[in-house]
Parts: C-alpha cells; structure tokens; sequence
C-alpha cells in the first residue's frame, strides 16, 4: 500500500507540476522593546520578479471614512490607478507632496465621489495628506510584482504563490528600517523569514 501512494505521488507531480509550481513566504516582523506598535502596517514585498503581471481588473481604492484614510497603507503594482473616494458626510481632499507622483492636488468633493491618480514609478513612496483635515495621512507604496504582504498587529505576514527562484525580500515602514534579505523560493517547502526592525 505505501509503494502504491508513493507511485500515485510520483504520477501527480510528474504530470501535474503546476501543483508545486509556486510557494509561500512567511514570517514575522520584530522590534527592540518599547516599539511594538510599529510592528503593524509594515510591508514585506520581493523587489524585483522577471516577468509581466497584469494589473488588477478593478482599481485599488483608498477610502476616506470617519475622517481618516483607509487602509493605512496601501501597497500596488506598478501602472495601477488608485480610486479615491469619499465616504463622509463632510468635504474631503487628496493631495501628495511627493515628486515621484507629480506632487499632486486633486481639489476637494464631496461624499461619493471618486477621483483617481495613476502611479507609474516603482518604489515610489507617497504620503497622501487632506487639507481640510491635517491630522489625515496614509501612504501608497508601488512595487514591481504582486508579491507582498501587510503585516497584522502581531508583525505577522504571508506572501503567496510565489513562483520558485532567488529574491531580494525587502520591507517598508513608516518610521523603522530592516536588512534586505535574499532568500530562495523552492517547488516544495515554505520558506520562513523573519526581520528585526531598527532606527
């Protein structure tokens, strides 16, 4: 009975290779003692992949709800358009003060609306801030390929059906940095990475 499971093996991943064509990348984000809050909102991403990805069939959207931005972070491919809506029942701006994104001003509207900004340069970092609310900010971090993660309040992240090679596993966050980490992708184990952020 086990040489007939191990032959049924052989058989499915000699015929269907695509079941062990792509991996998961897990891990946790740390921090020395007292910075534990910035272990959430950080993105872990692969910086560079060698192939085309196809941009998302709707646009990501950052909300303006209850007077803040959502989500806090918003991580895209680059060449997607981000929709900017306006959930409140009060007048709302979007603007960025960065170059990378022609440091845009979209004026002010109103609860419903909609109004889109395309990014078009990688690793572009913008902070979007509200003029009529200053206490309002969030970020759009652009990356080259679609394999990243937010992490939770835990620092916790997975990055899914990666397609095997070697990466440069990178982190953003808002205030700390990490050590780019090479890592490599295989057809069968998951691959677990961990990053300590510091100043």
């Amino acid at each position: 009975m086990k040489i007939l499971k191990r032959i049924c093996l052989f058989i499915a991943v000699l015929f269907l290779p695509g079941l062990l064509a792509s991996q998961t990348i897990i891990g946790e984000v740390k921090t020395d003692p007292g910075k534990e809050k910035y272990k959430i909102n950080t993105v872990v991403y692969i910086e560079n992949v060698d192939t085309h990805f196809d941009l998302p069939e709707e646009n990501p959207v950052m909300n303006q709800k209850e007077l803040q931005f959502l989500p806090k972070i918003l991580p895209i491919v680059v060449g997607s358009t981000v929709d900017f809506l306006n959930s409140d029942d009060v007048l709302h701006n979007v603007f960025s003060p960065d170059s990378c994104v022609n440091k845009f001003n979209l004026g002010t509207w109103k609860k419903g609306e909609v109004r889109s900004v395309k990014y078009d340069k990688i690793e572009c970092v913008s902070v979007l801030l509200c003029n009529v609310h200053p206490e309002m900010e969030a970020y759009v971090i652009v990356l080259q390929n679609p394999f990243f993660a937010i992490t939770n309040e835990e620092g916790e992240f997975i990055i899914e059906n990666v397609p095997p090679g070697v990466y440069n596993l990178k982190v953003w966050n808002e205030k700390l940095n990490a050590k780019v980490k090479q890592i490599t992708v295989g057809e069968i184990e998951e691959v677990i990475v961990n990053f300590h952020l510091k100043r």
